[in-house]
């Protein structure tokens, strides 16, 4: 990022879940309110989450459009109030090049599209404009029509092939790859059982040789019939994620599931210390160099 640098791959990375919104599938409302946004963000970076992702517009199945003088209005106040407050980097989820702009100049550091660049063509530039860090996440048509999207039929092929476009495009806006991050999107238009498989073929991503994001944390496809057990399911998801090689997880319920990567971290350490083909070595250490995990 253009003030700090985050190394992965010595421990999983931490993503806290702040939504800004009325209508987010599992915390619309609840920091609606700037002030309390402020707190929640706070709480966060206590809790142990490395960056704070704040969005200001749902992206859940069903979701509409939000206009963008409505997702500034609500996340410009909370990124004001923010300013100078945290220690950890904060990211905006948005597929809006205005509201990136904005939000960068208020002291976001990091943009997580959505769209994966498929949505607004000037985001790109202006996360290179910026020097800012870059998420592209996977989605395969619009909130709209996810229900009506049929199965993929190689769903990591697509998804591997769509992301290396992305960056593609990203890179010749101008993003240093130092700077990008790709998310395979779970459940951004994916079916429900495809995404334990996404889960299950994360490595496929590795050989795009970038940091892998995923967020597993209350899913649909992880929905139990109590909050409690979707948590246990949620950490399943993430368990599986960090094994598969994913570098940073995106969660609602940080303290809990930082523990979840400690012990996850822990079991990934011994995995290369087998001869065997199916051993798997451990991260390269250094930001923007090749990543192998």
């Amino acid at each position: 990022m253009k003030q700090r640098q985050l190394i992965t791959g010595e421990r999983t990375l931490i993503m806290g879940v702040l939504n800004v919104t009325p209508d987010s599938f599992s915390d619309g409302g609840k920091y609606l309110d700037p002030d309390r946004a402020f707190a929640r963000a706070v709480e966060l970076e206590e809790q142990g989450a490395d960056i704070v992702d704040i969005g200001a517009e749902s992206t859940r199945p069903g979701a509409t459009r939000v206009p963008e003088a409505e997702e500034l209005r609500r996340l410009i106040p909370v990124l004001k109030r923010l300013r100078g407050k945290l220690t950890i980097p904060i990211s905006v989820d948005s597929y809006k090049s205005g509201v990136a702009e904005k939000a960068l100049e208020h002291g976001a550091e990091i943009i997580n599209d959505p769209s994966g660049l498929t949505f607004d063509p000037q985001m790109a530039r202006v996360a290179a404009n910026h020097d800012a860090g870059l998420v592209l996440n996977h989605m395969r048509g619009t909130p709209e029509t996810w229900a009506k999207l049929p199965p993929l039929k190689d769903v990591m092929g697509a998804i591997r092939l769509d992301l290396d476009a992305s960056v593609h495009r990203a890179v010749r806006s101008g993003v240093d790859r130092a700077r990008i991050v790709i998310d395979p999107g779970l459940g951004f238009g994916k079916r429900k059982e495809q995404n334990a498989e996404i889960l299950a073929r994360l490595r496929e991503l590795l050989d795009l040789e970038l940091p892998v994001l995923v967020g597993p944390s209350r899913k649909s496809f992880l929905a139990q019939q109590s909050g409690s057990a979707t948590q246990c399911a949620s950490a399943a998801g993430v368990t599986a994620a960090i094994l598969q090689g994913a570098h940073i997880v995106r969660v609602h319920d940080v303290s809990e599931m930082k523990a979840v990567a400690q012990v996850a971290d822990q079991i990934l350490s011994f995995a290369g210390t087998s001869d065997s083909s199916a051993s798997r070595a451990p991260l390269a250490r250094s930001a923007g160099s090749p990543i192998h995990r």
